[in-house]
């Protein structure tokens, strides 16, 4: 009876509001990933409340590394680095997200670099403006997450069309490319405001992603393409030779995957826990190898 009772398909919603279907066993394992994640939020606010509020945003590293050194850093500083290295892979708690993916993705040095009513004069510039990208844009809002309980609403769509189109004026070299609706998406729900997302999926496309990855030929993609390949050939041989005998071009499922930044293949807490990952990585990379 017990085994039965587990596979029966029940409805939840995950942290972000999107409907989840599962069974008993899913629901119990979405239950201690938020307790675990409730743990690693303590760590947080430890720090918080020993080193400072804004204890993450101390470090002044540039985003490119240059002029950095390890020697050059203090101690304390090369010790918080280490420690938000650590503790972002673990997970970074849901309320703090904002305003450490601001400070790590380099973003919010992007926004200081130009005027504070930058974005709403950009969106006061675009209204009513028609391109081939907002038109592209419209027909994709609908289509975008349509079951979440904001984002299917119009102030939701209305203020992600505003991100979107915001952007697509910003780099007309990109403009905009399907796939960036689902990015954008979950950036707004992460980030709380238009500004932020703005400047998150800027910083995203500018300097963290592989050049032209979003541009009309999608050459930035298809160099992830070759990497994603010959990294399936080292690690997972077996599985490399069984699509190649199948002639299988894996780039047809694995080209969405790249374009959306996994938005559409995972689930949105694994997806949003993974985003800083890369970004602060980066930015350790850069101050060991300096």
């Amino acid at each position: 009876m017990g085994r039965k009772a587990n596979m029966l398909t029940v409805k939840f919603e995950d942290l972000y509001g999107f409907t989840v279907e599962g069974n008993i066993d899913d629901v119990n394992v979405l239950n201690e990933v938020r307790e675990r994640v409730r743990q690693q939020g303590r760590v947080w606010w430890a720090l918080e409340a020993n080193k400072g509020a804004n204890w993450y945003l101390q470090p002044e590293i540039s985003s490119n590394g240059e002029g950095i050194s390890v020697a050059s850093l203090k101690l304390s500083t090369l010790t918080n680095t280490i420690t938000l290295k650590r503790l972002i892979r673990k997970g970074i708690p849901p309320v703090l997200r904002p305003k450490v993916w601001l400070s790590v993705s380099g973003a919010a040095k992007k926004r200081s670099t130009v005027p504070d009513s930058y974005y709403d004069d950009l969106i006061m510039a675009t209204e009513g403006k028609v391109t081939p990208a907002t038109r592209q844009i419209d027909h994709d809002l609908p289509r975008t997450f349509p079951c979440h309980p904001w984002l299917d609403t119009p102030e939701g769509q209305a203020s992600l069309r505003r991100v979107l189109v915001g952007y697509s004026f910003r780099d007309s070299d990109v403009g905009y490319c399907q796939g960036l609706n689902y990015v954008a998406a979950l950036l707004l729900l992460v980030m709380k405001t238009e500004e932020d997302a703005f400047w998150m999926l800027a910083v995203l496309l500018e300097n963290v992603l592989v050049n032209d990855c979003y541009t009309d030929n999608l050459s930035g993609c298809h160099v992830e393409q070759r990497v994603f390949k010959d990294l399936l050939a080292k690690k997972c041989p077996r599985i490399a030779a069984h699509l190649e005998s199948m002639e299988f071009d894996v780039s047809l499922v694995a080209t969405e995957w790249f374009l959306c930044l996994f938005s559409k293949s995972l689930p949105s807490e694994v997806e949003l826990h993974s985003y800083p990952f890369d970004l602060e990585e980066k930015l350790i990379i850069q101050v060991q190898t300096t």
